[in-house]
């Protein structure tokens, strides 16, 4: 991708960076390997950054007010992550200057890519630059847990082993790799997966180690499958070509191919009925620099 934002400010206005990059993730397996006593669960899973996703312009207000200019289908602006982000960031440091905020989105909605994490992310980090309210790359993670537990590994900002409920973070070196991503056109809530009674949540704990070589999967995927069909089914049509699995808590689905070529011919070939894509792995987040 050609992110305008990589570039300094984005534009020779330093009260605008426009094009701000909040890149997809994938889970390449995740194991639910207990339950907290507050009801949160405990995770082993790897994170990869994807060169796709969604973008945002920040433009800069000296009024205060967070406002975001942009029409998201079915998220009203208050219930947004990204203008709770922008919110965050000013409570938390006690800044009084505001922003307009577009958001253009490409990562469909439950699909377990994190868009809507990221997009946080990106506001978190992007507004501390903006505001030059002067947060570390720690700081922005664990305000940004408050929104999300996905939220930190984009701040982080590479490949992650992670475990917790996600949130604690190692860099994992992993080679370059291609994906097919296919969005079977259902929208699965991470509550409901999360909450059904067949959930595994005994998985052994694995070394991060070991990962690449132990017997991974996803624990949520047949909780998914069992509840929405369309899952089930793409995984299956993906699977003729590679190994494939669901992300997150779904509903996307996922497999590693072997080149640009293969990415794209398989992609193209996709019942009309779902939607492809072929990506391409990201080693770092493109606003790494900017924490």
């Amino acid at each position: 991708m050609d992110h305008p934002a990589l570039s300094g400010l984005g534009t020779a206005d330093p009260r605008r960076l426009l094009g701000c990059p909040a890149p997809a993730k994938l889970n390449l397996f995740l194991h639910v390997v207990g339950r907290r006593a507050d009801g949160y669960h405990l995770l082993q899973t790897a994170f990869r950054l994807l060169d796709w996703g969604d973008t945002l312009d920040f433009t800069l207000r000296t009024d205060g007010e967070i406002r975001r200019t942009s029409d998201v289908a079915g998220v009203p602006a208050e219930h947004d992550l990204v203008v709770r982000a922008a919110r965050l960031l000013q409570a938390h440091t006690g800044c009084r200057l505001g922003a307009d905020i577009a958001l253009h989105k490409v990562l469909p909605m439950g699909g377990g890519l994190g868009g809507g994490s990221s997009d946080a992310a990106t506001t978190l980090i992007a507004l501390n630059r903006l505001w030059d309210t002067g947060l570390t790359r720690t700081e922005l993670q664990t305000l940004g847990l408050q929104l999300g537990a996905d939220v930190p590994v984009f701040i982080f900002g590479c490949d992650a082993f992670a475990e917790g409920v996600g949130e604690a973070l190692q860099p994992l070196e992993l080679p370059p790799a291609w994906y097919v991503i296919l969005s079977p056109g259902v929208s699965v809530p991470t509550a409901e997966i999360f909450c059904a009674e067949d959930l595994t949540r005994n998985t052994p704990l694995i070394k991060m180690a070991d990962f690449a070589a132990s017997t991974t999967r996803n624990d949520l995927q047949p909780v998914a499958c069992n509840r929405y069909p369309e899952v089930k089914s793409a995984i299956d049509w993906l699977a003729q070509f590679a190994p494939a699995r669901m992300t997150g808590s779904g509903a996307c689905v996922f497999a590693e191919v072997a080149s640009d070529d293969d990415a794209e011919r398989i992609a193209a070939s996709c019942p009309e009925r779902w939607a492809a894509w072929k990506v391409r792995s990201a080693s770092r987040h493109p606003l790494y620099e900017w924490l």
